[in-house]
């Protein structure tokens, strides 16, 4: 009976953490990207995101998987970015389903296989600028990266009174 629970056992545990539970879409801002863990390190994220230009009230939690340091190089340097700079992007993922017991390969069930850079500058597209851009993973070098801050412009509109 011990060796029956035993087998039982390890095939839930090895079957446990399955590839491609399934796969999707979500756009929005990357607002908090790090490099978390203790003995694991791994990338993680939170998107917050949108719907028809507004924010929902429904945020996504994400990592990007140890398991598959192809995407690194890429992937990594663009979600920074995105978080920093507030750009509006499009994470394509994969959902694992069942347990991660040690958290080797990230801290939640939703791993980035691809992004997707959709608007690096909200507000001049807010304001009717078209400024999309639409690279994916491999993003080219010569496309810009803006550094610095990012903040809050308010834009008060009065009539003349001189009419």
């Amino acid at each position: 009976m011990k060796k029956v629970a035993l087998i039982l056992f390890t095939i839930v545990a090895l079957l446990g953490c399955s590839e491609n539970y399934s796969n999707g879409e979500r756009v929005g801002l990357v607002t908090q990207f790090s490099e978390t863990g203790l003995f694991f390190k791994s990338w993680e994220g939170h998107l917050n995101m949108t719907q028809t230009g507004m924010n929902s009230s429904t945020p996504f939690d994400f990592s990007v998987d140890n398991d598959r340091k192809d995407i690194y190089p890429h992937v990594i340097p663009i979600l920074d970015s995105a978080a920093l700079n507030g750009w509006k992007v499009r994470l394509h993922y994969h959902q694992t389903h069942g347990w991660n017991w040690f958290r080797n390969r990230g801290e939640t069930n939703h791993f980035i296989d691809s992004v997707q850079i959709l608007d690096k500058n909200p507000i001049a597209s807010a304001l009717g600028g078209n400024n999309q851009h639409s690279t994916g993973c491999k993003e080219s070098k010569s496309d810009t990266i803006y550094l610095g801050t990012r903040d809050t412009i308010y834009l008060v509109l009065q009539k003349n009174p001189k009419e």
